[in-house]
């Protein structure tokens, strides 16, 4: 694949929404992954009038690294530290008014998010793979926790707030 190919194919299965790496900084980390020997440049080709694309292939140390990353993430577990969790903690004080109005922006967040993974899905779902709607699945059911979670802060803050 050439570097608009992977940029296109992030946009496409939303790349951004499961890694962090952004669409736009694609060609930083191809150029960094060439430099450290994980990929090589295989050609470079021109279609009609645009620019030169280089096409990349996946190296054997490229090979190795991802089998290194990927037992990585099958071996690790554990929730990360959510800073929510330290301003509930430290809230006493604060009007419960203000804290269920901040509890109500990040609702509208993730249910913002969940929509838009629930569109993304709606649309990748026939392409997907299935290791990738395993994971597509995951983040929604995530989603749905923290969605459940942020509702029930809301309750026990009560109506008033």
């Amino acid at each position: 694949m050439h570097g608009h190919q992977v940029k296109q194919a992030a946009r496409a299965d939303r790349t951004d929404l499961w890694t962090e790496v952004k669409p736009g900084s694609l060609y930083h980390a191809l150029h960094r992954m060439a430099a450290d020997g994980a990929i090589r440049p295989v050609r470079s080709e021109t279609v009609g009038s645009r620019p030169e694309r280089t096409v990349y292939e996946i190296t054997a140390t490229g090979l190795m690294e991802l089998d290194t990353a990927r037992a990585a993430a099958f071996g690790k577990t554990g929730l990360r530290p959510d800073p929510v969790d330290l301003a509930l903690q430290t809230a006493a004080g604060i009007p419960d008014t203000e804290v269920a109005a901040a509890m109500r922006r990040r609702l509208d967040i993730y249910r913002a998010e969940a929509e838009a993974w629930q569109e993304a899905w709606d649309g990748a779902r026939p392409t997907l793979r299935a290791g990738e709607a395993l994971a597509f699945r995951h983040t929604q059911l995530r989603l749905e926790a923290e969605i459940a979670w942020h509702r029930e802060v809301l309750e026990r803050l009560g109506p008033g707030a």
